[in-house]
């Protein structure tokens, strides 16, 4: 296959073209698609420059383009922060021929440090002309983003006559609320404005905001989604399922290759009275350090468990849960109706590969909700004990 058919993500979607590149710990990407836009945000009081202006840019609810370094979240930089912000707007536009208030911007890394827009004008100008719809365009863009991911990250979900790409960058400092550390999400649907808000506050609820890796929200979470309308108009719930389905999948690889992890971590939680109160007692346990550290140690620790969702604030009879441990294939119940009923040796066993679920049935309700998440390990002290120095 080659074009846009080999394509594993945003250059699958008719309408946008990409291209980065990664110098060290510097990187740029450009991303052109033209068309109405939707996007969430941090809730963590210390906004990055990007994330206010984005917040005020985004009301007008179109994109031309986005622009996005890696290196330097341009976070905690006050009024001079807000002006680089624009000025990496201005940057992209120059080199795109478009107006800057129509591109989206985008930073990530080292919190407090100010951007090097001489070095960003340098590579926007060397990643311009390479702008294009291939697989290596989107792979490029995606490499450019990272910071201590070990691997890019790519989605897409094929729908009834429309496509929804994305990519995003994630492995440390999360813990999601409203968005996701970066995501950049396209789709060729006619959506109109009211319609992708809608979907994109669904989609990321029941998707980065069941992401936790550390605990940290950040300062710089953005995820914004752009639809170039080029294949038509599409039923609104056939695309909300496919926007879910793409963001799930991109943040489901945020939690895999999360800073040191070796296990995927998933908790998915029944019997709850409500949806939210189902995610608030999976997002307690897959956040829980002891939990995380007991997964890294391959050690079933029922008790770990039971205790987060105890403190999760969501009302249920702990003497009337059911608890089972699974790695995907093989599924051993660790208690029932409160009794502890686990076979240690096999609960041991269902460890031992690179995913560990807990099923957690509350029976307090009929909701259900799923968290994604990752071990602890000493990797992870040794990659943010010095992340600056």
């Amino acid at each position: 296959m080659t074009g846009a058919s080999a394509c594993k993500s945003i250059c699958a979607v008719d309408g946008v073209s990409a291209w980065g590149i990664k110098e060290g710990k510097y990187g740029l990407a450009l991303i052109r698609a033209s068309g109405t836009a939707a996007g969430v945000f941090t809730s963590n009081l210390v906004r990055a420059p990007p994330v206010e202006l984005m917040e005020k840019r985004i009301r007008e609810a179109y994109l031309d383009a986005v622009i996005v370094n890696s290196g330097c979240a341009n976070a905690y930089t006050g009024d001079r922060g807000y002006q680089d912000a624009l000025r990496l707007g201005e940057i992209a536009a120059s080199s795109l021929s478009i107006s800057p208030e129509s591109v989206g911007v985008a930073s990530t890394g080292v919190i407090g440090r100010y951007l090097d827009l001489s070095l960003i004008t340098e590579q926007c100008g060397r990643v311009a002309p390479h702008l294009c719809r291939s697989s290596e365009a989107e792979q490029q863009a995606a490499r450019a983003i990272m910071t201590t991911d070990l691997f890019p990250k790519h989605a897409l979900v094929r729908g009834d006559g429309f496509c929804v790409g994305g990519i995003t960058k994630g492995s440390g400092m999360i813990a999601p609320n409203m968005g996701t550390m970066l995501a950049f999400i396209y789709t060729d649907a006619e959506v109109p404005a009211t319609e992708l808000r809608s979907a994109m506050k669904k989609a990321t609820t029941r998707s980065f905001n069941r992401v936790v890796v550390d605990g940290d929200t950040s300062t710089n979470d953005i995820a914004l989604c752009t639809a170039t309308g080029l294949a038509g108009p599409a039923d609104s719930g056939a695309f909300s399922l496919a926007l879910e389905e793409c963001c799930r999948n991109l943040a489901i690889q945020i939690a895999m290759d999360g800073e040191g992890a070796t296990k995927l971590l998933e908790i998915t939680v029944r019997g709850a009275p409500s949806e939210e109160e189902a995610a608030d007692v999976a997002r307690t346990i897959v956040s829980s350090p002891l939990v995380k550290t007991a997964v890294y140690g391959e050690d079933p620790n029922w008790g770990r468990v039971m205790a987060a969702a105890g403190r999760s604030g969501v009302r249920f009879d702990p003497y009337a849960a059911d608890l089972w441990i699974s790695d995907g294939a093989l599924r051993q119940p660790l208690v029932t109706d409160g009794r502890i009923v686990v076979d240690l040796t096999a609960a041991k066993q269902a460890m031992h590969g690179k995913k560990v679920i807990f099923e957690l049935d509350l029976h307090a309700g009929p909701e259900t909700a799923t968290a994604w998440g990752c071990d602890f390990t000493e990797k992870y002290i040794e990659i943010n004990g010095r992340y600056t120095t």
